[in-house]
């Protein structure tokens, strides 16, 4: 069976295991400007669902559906509003990069905490790599497109998120690698120095490991020990805290494991 996977290469081969990004053609280069975009304040989304417990809920200072904010929630009940957006402060990082054109590319906010993790990583002598960041809309849907004229939409479901699902599309999320491909984008790669450094401290820079280890019948996806997500020092190190896994957890939001 394929592994659900929501971090999939442009124009990838559909995989016989699990998703690979590291293949791929690079994506066209995407104009970026410097412009940081507004976080929204709290929106209808911020009220917790009534399953939601009071010990693990968080009440949202940032909405939950606006694109540009940083605790906004994609997954599979979640599909970004517009479908098509495309964030107006794409930079490239001045990181160690392993893709070039729009992979390259986060979010300005994303780019300047990710510069700091990836400066500490080094200090300590462990070497980390952007491995797969934006991703367009246009992109997903060939690659989305790609596995389903391959495998089927069952398979495709379980091996790259939909057009308008992806995290990669809100600039706020990339995948890491250790510099010398290592198990990339493989289940072993949570081995590696880099994401066993991630993991230990990413949230001290804003950052999650969205997709953790047997959380997949809440996230929609298996353990993706690369695939890291900005969400701000205060939720990171709050959900660190607090022992929660996931942001569907964190905002008290329904478990999203497949698509409606």
């Amino acid at each position: 069976m394929l592994a659900l996977s929501a971090c999939t290469p442009d124009n990838a081969t559909p995989p016989t295991a699990v998703a690979d990004a590291s293949t791929g053609s690079p994506s066209p280069t995407v104009t970026a400007t410097s412009a940081s975009p507004a976080v929204a304040p709290t929106d209808v989304a911020a009220t917790p669902l009534p399953s939601a417990t009071p010990s693990s809920a968080a009440a949202p200072r940032f909405s939950l559906t606006d694109p540009t904010s940083p605790w906004v929630v994609v997954n599979k009940h979640r599909p970004l509003n517009p479908q098509n957006f495309v964030p107006a402060d794409l930079v490239q990082p001045n990181i160690r990069l392993a893709v070039s054109g729009e992979a390259s590319l986060v979010n300005s906010t994303t780019a300047a905490a990710a510069e700091k993790m990836f400066g500490a990583a080094a200090a300590e002598g462990v070497i980390m790599t952007l491995a797969s960041g934006y991703r367009s809309y246009t992109t997903q849907v060939a690659t989305y497109n790609g596995y389903v004229a391959s495998t089927g939409q069952a398979a495709a479901d379980r091996a790259s998120a939909r057009p308008g699902h992806s995290e990669h599309q809100t600039g706020w999320a990339f995948d890491i690698g250790d510099g010398g491909g290592a198990c990339s984008f493989q289940p072993c790669f949570a081995e590696q120095p880099a994401a066993v450094w991630a993991k230990a401290n990413a949230s001290k820079f804003g950052f999650v490991v969205r997709y953790p280890w047997m959380f997949h019948e809440t996230t929609g996806y298996f353990y993706e020990s690369w695939h890291l997500r900005y969400v701000g020092v205060e939720a990171a190190t709050g959900m660190e805290a607090r022992g929660i896994a996931t942001l569907e957890e964190y905002f008290g939001l329904e478990a999203a494991p497949d698509y409606l």
